[in-house]
This record gives structure tokens, C-alpha cells and sequence, in this order.
């Protein structure tokens, strides 16, 4: 008979969070870098998201004036992270030293459809062609080498063809005209040959100045796929087989080939779903109900912004969110808002008023200790924002009632 899986109950992995995302105050970060390589990869595509990110999880000693320093410096200085598209066709920030791993598993992919696309729509009904496209490239990517680092309009200066306009997605309900520069600088950026630098104006913009990319390593896809599987899994495990294709974007091929090249572990978790661990990681000390385990973190509050990627880890979510607060907390579109955190699982949503006050909502009481934590958490925010006020790329109803 086979040995019973181990189970790994509901409250293990909320104590899993506390430690393993640095939510709770003794497991805070002390640097930029750390949040990001503990969590695999930050949602970039709003940009405020990844220093309010590292703000919920940095230690204020080492962080006194808030996450935005040690982020920039990290991001444009010492370049030990990169923003760039990766899973799902999104923008992460990563650890420079997983970018060839996000690029050979998942992006050099999207990449391939993007540029097909692009051609396709440039050259659809216009006197545009294949070999003028080749000829702006060649020199928009020269004029960045001249110029070091530069914004579209910038180098539409230099070069006036990214001036040419053409229609995206013609014949359906979203079509519009474009700009050659905007599409062209995606499209490159995918394929890992131009990286967005510092923006204009404040950490919250996303109009981004850009640089040519150092060249990254070429890794064979199936060995990138499990290195970021191995990652992913000290990120979020135990998780789900729907959690990994779902996350990743990949083909539910891919990721089975993935799970069985880092040796995988199943577990069973308390609704009795098979889900994955590392290899002898299904009891850790970070699990209040291993034998043995030293004290938990203790009781912790959190306010992470909108597509934090704690909030955005997993498919399936009923063990950290009740599904009947979901309406509140989601766009239409599936993208999490901001949200709080009691002990692991969310109880409510949170806001900035027109003054930059954060303001905030539980969705259920989690008692006054919870509500103090909060209270805590909140002002610890509204501290370091030193004013600036941070609307969300995608609203949801609770964050546009809030606000209001």
C-alpha cells in the first residue's frame, strides 16, 4: 500500500505566509531585493504596486523613509532587478539573475506572437512593409545606443518614422490607431533587447524612459520552466497544478513536465485537492503544526496594494479570501485591489481619500486586536507616502467607494 500523502491544513499555509511572504513583523525584509527574490516576481503593470509591495514587507529600521529609495535603487542603479514581460503577458519586476529564466520559459513565447502580430497589423492596408519595419528598428535601436536612455517621443525626435500611425485590432470592438513607437518598444522590450528605466516624473508614472538590454543567456525552455517551477513553489507551495498553468500561462503539458523535473511532492490540502510541494517541504518550521516547531510569528496585519503578488499567488483562493467578498475586492477583469490582511487571509479593502489618508474597510470583524494591527499598519503607510496619492491602474468597487 502506497504511504498516505502528507496534508497540509488551511492555517500552515497562512502561517507559511506570515514567514515566506515577510508579512508579519518578524519576518520583515531588509532590503528590496529580498521581497522580490522571496516572492519570485513583483506585478509590474501598475508601477505603484511594486513599491507598495516592498513597503508592506520592509522593515521600517531599514527602510525609515519608506520602500521607494531602495527600490529605485535597486531597479535603475544597481540594476540588481529588472522590469520586464513575463508570465500571462504581464509586467513583473524580477531579480536580474531569473530574468533568462522568465525569458526562456515563458516571455521568449509571447514574444514570437507579438512580433507576428505587430507585422501583421503594421502592414495590413497600408503602404507600410516587412523591410520598413526592419529599417525603423535598426534605427530606433541605434538612436538609443546614442542617446543611452530615452522616452518614445524622445526617440521619435531621432527617429520621425515611429511617428507612423496604424490600427490595432481592426475590424473589432477595441480597434484603434497607434503609434509605431509604442507597439515597436513592446514588442522589443518582449524579446529582451530594450528594458524600461527610470520614469518620468514619480514613482507612480508609467511613462517610462528606455535603454537597451544587456544580452541574456539562451536557456533551453524546458530547463527554464523548471527552474522557475522551483522557484514559484518556495514562493506558494503546496499549490495546485491549475495554480502553476494559471500563474505561469503555460500549457498544462508544460507544467506536469515542470512538477515532475523538480520532483514535486504531493500533498493533500484540508478540501481534500491534490496540490504540490519541494521535496521535503510539506512539514517545515514556518507549519505551526509540525512537531517540534519552533513559536509562530505571531498575529500580523497587512495592507498590500492592488495585484499584490500574495493576493495574486494562486487560482484558487478560498483559503485566504471568502468568495463572498470577492465582488468588492476584484474588477471585472479578475484584478485584485487592495486588500487587508488579518493573519492570513483577507478581511477587507483599503483606500487613499482625496488628502492621501489611507482609509479602510472590514468586509468581516476579526476582533479588536485585528482592528488595532490594522489601524498600526495604516498609519505606518500613510507615513512613508509623505502625501503622494496612489490611484490603482484597475479600480475596484470598494477601492472607488473608498477614495470617494
Amino acid at each position: 500500500m502506497a504511504p498516505a500523502r502528507p496534508r497540509v491544513t488551511d492555517d500552515q499555509r497562512r502561517a507559511r505566509l506570515a514567514v515566506r511572504h515577510h508579512l508579519a513583523p518578524s519576518a520583515r525584509a531588509a532590503t528590496a531585493e529580498e521581497v522580490a527574490a522571496s516572492l519570485t516576481a513583483l506585478h509590474g503593470t501598475d508601477p505603484a504596486t511594486v513599491h507598495l509591495a516592498a513597503g508592506a514587507r520592509l522593515a521600517s529600521e531599514v527602510a525609515p523613509h519608506g520602500p521607494v529609495p531602495a527600490m529605485e535603487r535597486a531597479l535603475y542603479e544597481d540594476r540588481t532587478l529588472v522590469r520586464m514581460h513575463g508570465m500571462r503577458h504581464t509586467v513583473f519586476v524580477v531579480p536580474t539573475a531569473l530574468a533568462p529564466v522568465v525569458q526562456s520559459s515563458t516571455t521568449h513565447a509571447v514574444a514570437a506572437r507579438e512580433r507576428a502580430s505587430f507585422l501583421k497589423q503594421v502592414t495590413a492596408g497600408s503602404d507600410l512593409t516587412a523591410d520598413w519595419l526592419a529599417e525603423v528598428e535598426g534605427a530606433t535601436l541605434a538612436a538609443l545606443e546614442r542617446l543611452g536612455e530615452a522616452t518614445a517621443t524622445e526617440l521619435a525626435d531621432e527617429e520621425p518614422r515611429l511617428r507612423e500611425r496604424f490600427t490595432y485590432g481592426p475590424g473589432t470592438s477595441y480597434a484603434q490607431q497607434q503609434a509605431v513607437s509604442s507597439r515597436l518598444l513592446r514588442v522589443l522590450g518582449t524579446e529582451g533587447r530594450v528594458v524600461r528605466g527610470r520614469p518620468l516624473g514619480g514613482w507612480t508614472s508609467s511613462r517610462f524612459r528606455w535603454a537597451v538590454a544587456p544580452p541574456l543567456p539562451d536557456l533551453p525552455p524546458a530547463e527554464a520552466r523548471a527552474t522557475l517551477t522551483r522557484h514559484w513553489l518556495a514562493t506558494y507551495g503546496p499549490a495546485t497544478e491549475a495554480d502553476l498553468t494559471w500563474w505561469t500561462g503555460w500549457r498544462v503539458t508544460d507544467a506536469r513536465k515542470a512538477l515532475a523535473a523538480v520532483s514535486a511532492q504531493e500533498v493533500t490540502l484540508d478540501d481534500t485537492t491534490t496540490a504540490y510541494v519541494l521535496p521535503d517541504d510539506a512539514n517545515t518550521p514556518d507549519a505551526p503544526d509540525t512537531p517540534g516547531a519552533p513559536a509562530t510569528a505571531g498575529p500580523w496585519a497587512a495592507l498590500l496594494p492592488a495585484l499584490d503578488p500574495t493576493a495574486m499567488g494562486w487560482r484558487e483562493r478560498d483559503w485566504y479570501l471568502d468568495p463572498d467578498h470577492r465582488p468588492a475586492l476584484f474588477d471585472r477583469s479578475g484584478n485584485i485591489g487592495p486588500t487587508v490582511w488579518w493573519n492570513g487571509r483577507i478581511v477587507g479593502g483599503w483606500a487613499q481619500r482625496p488628502d492621501g489618508e489611507p482609509v479602510w474597510r472590514l468586509l468581516t470583524d476579526p476582533g479588536a486586536e485585528a482592528r488595532a494591527a490594522v489601524e498600526a499598519e495604516a498609519a505606518r503607510l500613510h507615513t512613508w507616502l509623505h502625501g503622494t496619492r496612489v490611484t490603482p491602474r484597475f479600480r475596484t468597487p470598494l477601492e472607488r467607494e473608498l477614495s470617494a
